[in-house]
């Protein structure tokens, strides 16, 4: 398939289009020019959304990375056929900064942080993760977009910020806080395993999904039977996220069991 016919058929609307294509952009410099060549940052549906074009595509060489193992929003960069994934340095596209904030009665939160950000005329695409402690914050940016944070975002909220760039070895993400769920379904469909996973009324979580708000690994679905399976990703809005983290036998009365983790 050519560049127009992977975006219609892999794009669902005209936002996710301009991302994609921009993502095939850099995979054509990558391919044409010989040089790794990396997106700006993608959410985890945008991210979704480019899988399955780049297997459509013939699975070219990349990588996904955010700063740090386990990042949210990630980079995908397109590597040449001479360069292998771990020749590639994250320094050469990313940068982590400190921005601290008095350590007596501040509130700083993540919202205030990216508004700040949104306010020096920085787009979401240049952004990725933001990481909140009690003094300071961590943001994870584009490499280019470093000299501008350092020298504008003095400002969050109420707070004065005192800004320094920090190796992106030392983020220092903190664990997720999860709640281990142990429950049995009568079948593996999206609204019973959701209903599980959040502590719902099955007619809740079937209301939950058919309103739009339900994600199956990062991709809204609104199919209320959609087969759940082990390792998939279930988030609601206004609710959070958890993960089908096994799929066992059968119980007594012959329902399954699974086991999720829910973040709190």
């Amino acid at each position: 398939m050519n560049k127009t016919e992977l975006l219609n058929r892999f794009s669902r609307d005209a936002e996710e289009r301009v991302v994609l294509a921009r993502a095939l952009d850099q995979l054509d410099r990558a391919q044409n020019r010989s040089i790794p060549s990396a997106t700006q940052f993608l959410s985890p549906a945008q991210r979704a959304a480019l899988e399955p074009l780049l297997a459509a595509s013939g699975r070219p060489r990349h990588l996904f990375h955010g700063g740090y193992e386990g990042a949210e929003r990630t980079v995908c960069v397109f590597l040449p056929d001479w360069q292998e994934p771990e020749d590639w340095m994250p320094e050469d596209e990313l940068a982590a900064l400190e921005a601290a904030f008095p350590p007596t009665g501040a509130e700083l939160t993540h919202r205030d942080l990216l508004g700040g950000l949104m306010g020096i005329g920085l787009t979401r695409e240049r952004v990725g993760d933001i990481l909140v402690r009690e003094t300071a914050a961590q943001i994870v940016c584009l490499k280019e977009a470093a000299p501008i944070i350092l020298s504008q975002f003095d400002q969050a909220g109420r707070y004065r910020l005192r800004l320094r760039e920090i190796a992106l070895a030392d983020l220092s993400p903190a664990p997720a806080e999860v709640k281990l769920i142990h429950d049995t379904v009568a079948a593996l469909r999206l609204d019973a395993v959701l209903a599980s996973g959040f502590s719902l009324a099955r007619s809740k979580a079937a209301d939950a999904v058919a309103g739009g708000r339900v994600s199956l690994n990062h991709r809204e679905c609104l199919k209320q039977d959609k087969p759940v399976e082990e390792g998939d990703v279930l988030t609601c809005r206004g609710l959070g996220k958890c993960v089908v983290r096994s799929v066992g036998g059968q119980s007594r009365k012959g329902r399954i069991i699974i086991e999720i983790e829910r973040y709190l």
